[in-house]
């Protein structure tokens, strides 16, 4: 998702030119998951069921209950409008679960090992749902983590200046999103999770992705060497390209984003680009890929759900959306970390208010 540049650190126009690409409009989960209605229209209404049956979902607004930023305020003609229009905001992780042998091989650790959150982005949608900002938030960025509610019942400790991305490993989706209502002062409307496998399925359903780098990648974690130039990437150097950060710039996680950005603007092309809707077998292989690595919270966790997200995105444009880094600067007292840059910070999430 691309956009134009703004006072946050967008560097689009740049991406934009690398890419070399018009915008198009885009229709990003409707466009893919909405076809699955045309499997069961044909006859085949069991892919339904069995897509619906793929995706894990976590009851977040129980396990928070009421100790959150206030929800989202709709206006009334947004509420009478005959799909959804009010604001919101969605907290995206992409995880680097091991659990599952897939998993455990493409992220080349061990089956056993815990979890985090690898990728972290709030998209705030405006209301009309015609605007959207994503805010990529570093993983190595210090935070205060707040007390989280525990499956067991009980809750864990705050913890100061610790990385934002142990928020998951402690306390999984819950804790992740209390720590971004924490650090934000936003309430998350809505969660979703993908992890490594299902992000390298979903690229291979879509036949790869192309990709601009101007810069040769060479790393040794992540196991991809790319020269600087256009490539054609499977789902699995796709995810090697999302995951490397040693090599390219000063290895930090900031570089790591701007492939991120990169990579996801180049899948969103590609999926605007294939007809899947003319092809139910690749159709039902896309959704496939996306349900059955997915978790969500509770309002997203059917088909007809997020079929309805995707339908009331449909006017939301590529030029309409921007991507943003969280504004940090180099912890004191840790030069491998960083913090929020104050007050860019605050006035950015206060912008998305």
């Amino acid at each position: 998702m691309t956009g134009e540049g703004n006072e946050y650190g967008d560097d689009n126009e740049g991406l934009d030119r690398r890419l070399g690409r018009r915008s198009r409009r885009l229709k990003v989960i409707g466009f893919t998951l909405a076809g699955v209605l045309v499997l069961g229209a044909g006859g085949a209404g069991w892919a339904f069921w069995q897509l619906n049956d793929n995706i894990t979902s976590v009851d977040i607004n129980s396990a928070l209950g009421d100790d959150r930023p206030a929800k989202t305020q709709v206006s009334p003609s947004a509420s009478a409008a005959p799909l959804p229009s009010g604001a919101l905001n969605i907290l995206v992780l992409g995880s680097d679960s091991r659990s599952g042998e897939e998993n455990a091989e493409l992220g080349g650790g061990d089956e056993d090992s815990g979890a985090r959150s690898d990728t972290a982005m709030v998209v705030h949608i405006d209301e009309g749902r015609t605007e959207a900002t994503v805010v990529s938030i570093p993983r190595d960025t210090l935070v205060t983590r707040p007390s989280c509610p525990t499956e067991s019942g009980g809750s864990t400790s705050v913890a100061y200046n610790v990385m934002f991305n142990s928020a998951y490993a402690v306390g999984g989706p819950v804790c992740a999103v209390k720590t971004v209502e924490s650090m934000t002062d936003l309430r998350m409307d809505h969660y979703i999770e993908i992890d490594f496998s299902g992000f390298a399925k979903l690229v291979d359903a879509l036949g790869g992705v192309t990709v601009t780098t101007d810069e040769d990648i060479d790393d040794e974690d992540s196991h991809l060497t790319l020269e600087a130039g256009t490539h054609h990437l499977d789902g699995e150097q796709a995810l090697a390209l999302a995951r490397t950060r040693h090599g390219v710039g000063d290895g930090s996680d900031l570089g790591r984003i701007g492939l991120q950005q990169t990579l996801v603007k180049s899948l969103l092309e590609q999926i605007a680009s294939t007809n899947l809707l003319t092809d139910p077998a690749e159709l039902y292989k896309a959704a496939d890929a996306i349900t059955g690595s997915l978790t969500t919270d509770t309002g997203l966790d059917s088909l007809s759900e997020l079929m309805s997200l995707g339908e009331s995105l449909k006017g939301l444009s590529s030029d309409d959306t921007k991507t943003v880094t969280l504004p940090v600067t180099t912890a004191l007292w840790d030069h491998n970390r960083v913090v929020p840059d104050e007050p860019e910070a605050a006035e950015l999430w206060e912008s998305l208010k």
